[in-house]
Order: structure tokens, then sequence, then C-alpha cells
């Protein structure tokens, strides 16, 4: 029996192996995409993601290079605005 769009959506999500970038508090993106970054990219991510966490913020917007690795990791296109 096939699965439907909402558990193919959760399947495809837990073989992502998503985890953080780093230290606890930092980018949480799939392993395809931390695997593509170097270490300076991984670091102006987290250093964004704490300076937004310290603003009080929850979310923080991706660097271009996170956006390109997590869109290449997930199969994705970015949307146009």
């Amino acid at each position: 029996m096939a699965l439907k769009k909402q558990q193919q959506s959760i399947v495809n999500w837990t073989n992502a192996e998503w985890d953080n970038t780093g230290e606890e508090g930092s980018r949480y993106l799939p392993k395809a995409a931390r695997d593509s970054l170097t270490p300076a990219q991984k670091a102006a991510g987290n250093a964004k993601k704490r300076k937004a966490t310290a603003a009080g913020k929850t979310r923080a917007k991706y660097t271009e290079a996170e956006r390109k690795a997590f869109l290449r990791a997930t199969n994705r296109k970015r949307k146009n605005k």
C-alpha cells in the first residue's frame, strides 16, 4: 500500500538525518546540507542564529550558503518572491 503524501513527507524527513551543525542552539539542517557547508559557512550561520536568539527572536534567516545547501539537500526549488 502506498503512503499518503503526509506519511511520505515524514519518512523523507526522518531519512534526511536532521541535526544541529555544531553545539546545541546552532543551525538545524539535514545531513547532506551540513556536509556540504564549509566550517566557515557553518560558523557564519551559527553566528547569525546566535545574534537573532540574543535579540529575542526564535528564528533567523538562513545565510545564502545555508539556503542553497538546504535546497539541494531536500530537492526543493527556491520560491520566487
